[in-house]
C-alpha cells in the first residue's frame, strides 16, 4: 500500500504523517515500511525520532560533480542504487528516505529521472510506503506523487490551505496520476470552529473525511523535540488521525 500525504504548507502534513507510520507499525507489525520525506523542510525524521542523514539531493548533487569520473563499467544507475542504499535511515519496522531540497541552477531533467525510477524501485521493496510530500501543488505537477493507493490531503482551518486542498483533488483527477482513493482531514481545528470549517468546505464541493482538533499536546512535543510516538496516549489529534487509519488502511 502506498499513502501519499499532501497540503499546504503549516498544515501538519508530517504530523499526520508519522501517526500514518506509527499506525502501519503497530497494524502491520511483520511487515516492511518506507518512509519517504519529499518535503524540503524535511522534518519527518525528527518527528519519527530517526537521526537525520544524507539525502537523495545530496546524491544528486555528488553524482553531478563526479559523473564524468565513474569508471566505464559502472552506470548512472548502478552508482545511485548503491548510494541509495546508503542513504537509507533504518529505524525500528521502518525505513526512511529523505529527498532534500530541489535542484540548484541548470538542468538537471535526466538525473531526476533517474531518481525517480529509484524511488519507484524502492517502493517495490517494500510493503508499505508513507510518502510526506512536498508542500503545495508542484509535486503533482512533476509527478512526485503517483501512482498511490491512498492520497491524503490535509488542510486547517485557513481558507487557502481549503483551496490548495481543492486544487490538490482538481489536479490529481486532471492528470491521471492514478490516485486509488482521496482522504481529505481537517487538521488543527479549534473548539467550536468545526461547523464553520464545514460549511466552508462543502461550499467548495470537499467532502471532509476527519477532523482532527487542535491539540496543546503536539505543541508541546514540537517545543520539547520528541517524537510523534512519545505522544500521551489521550492525545485527541493523535486518536483522531488513529481512527482514520482504520479507513485509509482497510
Amino acid at each position: 500500500m502506498i499513502i501519499a500525504v499532501s497540503g499546504k504548507g503549516g498544515t501538519g502534513k508530517t504530523f499526520v504523517s508519522s501517526v500514518l507510520v506509527t499506525q502501519l507499525r503497530k497494524t502491520f507489525p511483520d511487515a516492511s515500511i518506507l518512509a519517504v520525506d519529499a518535503d524540503p523542510d524535511a522534518n519527518l525524521a525528527f518527528s519519527l525520532g530517526l537521526e537525520m542523514s544524507r539525502s537523495i539531493g545530496d546524491v544528486r548533487e555528488q553524482l553531478l560533480a563526479e559523473k564524468d569520473k565513474l569508471a566505464p563499467s559502472v552506470t548512472k544507475r548502478e552508482w545511485l542504487d548503491g548510494k541509495i542504499f546508503e542513504i537509507t535511515i533504518e529505524g525500528p519496522n521502518c525505513d526512511l528516505l529523505i529527498m532534500g531540497r530541489p535542484e540548484g541552477r541548470g538542468c538537471y531533467c535526466s538525473v531526476n529521472h533517474l531518481l525517480r525510477n529509484i524511488i519507484d524501485s524502492a517502493k517495490d521493496s517494500y510493503d508499505h510506503v508513507v510518502i510526506d510530500a512536498e508542500a503545495g501543488l508542484e509535486h503533482l505537477s512533476r509527478t512526485t506523487t503517483r501512482d498511490v493507493d491512498k492520497l491524503v490531503v490535509v488542510t486547517d482551518q485557513s481558507l487557502n490551505s481549503l483551496k490548495t486542498a481543492y486544487s490538490i483533488r482538481k489536479m490529481s483527477n486532471d492528470l491521471e496520476l492514478n490516485v486509488g482513493k482521496l482522504f481529505v482531514v481537517g487538521n488543527k481545528i479549534r473548539d467550536g470552529q468545526a461547523d464553520l470549517f464545514l460549511s466552508k468546505a462543502q461550499e467548495m464541493g470537499l467532502d471532509i473525511d476527519a477532523i482532527v482538533p487542535f491539540d496543546e499536546y503536539v505543541t508541546e512535543l514540537d517545543l520539547e523535540g520528541r517524537p510523534v510516538a512519545s505522544l500521551k496516549e489521550e492525545s485527541p489529534a493523535f486518536m483522531a488521525v488513529t481512527k482514520l487509519c482504520g479507513s485509509i488502511f482497510s
